[in-house]
């Protein structure tokens, strides 16, 4: 085993916030599903990562229930469940001891945020001397409001600003980021392959 699959922040937090209603990728838990069942056929690690701010009282906070896979995700027995927080996936778990313990070169990326959690966990994981591949179909992102705009706006008022960076542009702004320096860029068909013959 030498490949290992993570899935970053694809929990129920985000789903909890009115801006998922204009998510990225409506077909995010499809996809993941996707990557998930092909890396369990070949034998891969899957490793599940979520985000925690307890003691915060909002959605990423444990004591609301909300930090769990999405629903329709599902991490199977031995398969590693990481509670960070911080945006990348390595500064406060035990990820980098795992995958080195095991033996793993090559990580795909998945999840929740494409340019903020994924983003980092790639390019922190190129740093640490792993061969990345960010499956970027298989990642989603929401809006994101200008520094300068006000606080408490609604999802129409934030979606109406021209100074609002669109999913598209946001998407557009990671693959220029991480191509050809921290990562290869994929979409889900170039990286799931057939199931192998069972011998």
């Amino acid at each position: 085993m030498t490949k290992a699959l993570v899935v970053i922040d694809a929990q129920e937090s985000f789903r909890q916030r009115p801006n998922w209603q204009a998510v990225s990728n409506p077909d995010l838990v499809d996809k993941i599903t996707r990557l998930v069942t092909s890396a369990r056929a070949h034998g891969d690690l899957v490793v599940w990562v979520l985000h925690a701010e307890p003691g915060s009282g909002n959605v990423f906070d444990p004591a609301l229930g909300h930090v769990r896979p999405m629903d329709g995700l599902a991490p199977a027995e031995g398969e590693p469940v990481l509670v960070k927080t911080a945006h990348n996936a390595f500064t406060t778990t035990n990820l980098h001891q795992r995958l080195t313990s095991a033996g793993i070169r090559e990580l795909l990326v998945c999840g929740v945020r494409t340019e903020q959690c994924c983003e980092t966990t790639a390019r922190l994981a190129a740093d640490l001397g792993f061969e990345v591949t960010f499956v970027l179909d298989a990642t989603a992102t929401t809006p994101i409001e200008h520094p300068d705009a006000p606080p408490g706006r609604s999802l129409a008022e934030v979606l109406a600003d021209p100074r609002t960076l669109s999913t598209d542009d946001i998407v557009e702004r990671t693959v220029y980021a991480l191509s050809g320096r921290f990562a290869v860029v994929r979409t889900v068909a170039d990286v799931v392959t057939s199931t192998p013959a069972v011998v």
